[in-house]
């Protein structure tokens, strides 16, 4: 799991960032818009991250801020869209007037993104319409519920999310941890409380 990255900037070009963590180049694949926020090559940089594992494949995925993850994970969690096409709609659209088309059922203005056809644009918006109305831009791809949760809430279910768990399973896990008083410590021992909630 590589939940983000500190380093240096060796190589931007329009679709990927080589970043140097002590000595090793990590590949990371952004969006027009978080390339776009990466200070110049040779500075550091702190990245936020998704690890994306296949069979046959690793793609690092690297996000400007928290907003734009936790938007791009509301993405690949719906059936059809991955993550290359949950980047490109990143890459056209910022994720505030994303959420802002969402809300407003604007199918034009997704089918606009390169590879977002009439039925994938409607079955986003059906998928998360509701989701948007109910979060506001801070906590932009997380419905708590109207709930107010620790960040190290927030961190477990990124990092189980990064892990490959849909949000609504990774919420549930940390939520029950919650209310049995587990969720305390340190993070890879909430991470491992978490997974034996799933995996039961």
């Amino acid at each position: 799991m590589i939940d983000q990255l500190k380093g240096t900037v060796q190589e931007k070009t329009h679709t990927h960032a080589v970043i140097i963590v002590n000595g090793m180049g990590y590949k990371v694949m952004m969006s027009i818009n978080g390339l776009e926020s990466l200070p110049r090559e040779g500075s550091d940089v702190h990245v936020l991250t998704y690890l994306h594992v296949r069979e046959d494949m690793m793609n690092l995925y690297g996000f400007a801020d928290r907003k734009e993850r936790n938007t791009f994970h509301l993405l690949i969690s719906i059936s059809g869209i991955g993550p290359k096409l949950a980047l490109t709609i990143l890459s056209g659209i910022d994720p505030s007037k994303l959420k802002d088309r969402i809300v407003a059922g604007d199918v034009t203005a997704l089918t606009a993104v390169p590879g977002v056809g009439a039925k994938t644009a409607k079955r986003i918006i059906v998928e998360l319409k509701e989701k948007f109305i109910k979060t506001d831009d801070s906590s932009l791809g997380f419905d708590d519920g109207g709930g107010h949760h620790s960040q190290l809430f927030t961190d477990a279910v990124n990092a189980l999310i990064s892990l490959g768990y849909k949000s609504n399973y990774a919420k549930k896990a940390c939520t029950e941890l919650e209310k049995t008083g587990e969720l305390e410590g340190e993070l890879e021992s909430v991470i491992k409380k978490a997974l034996k909630q799933l995996m039961a």
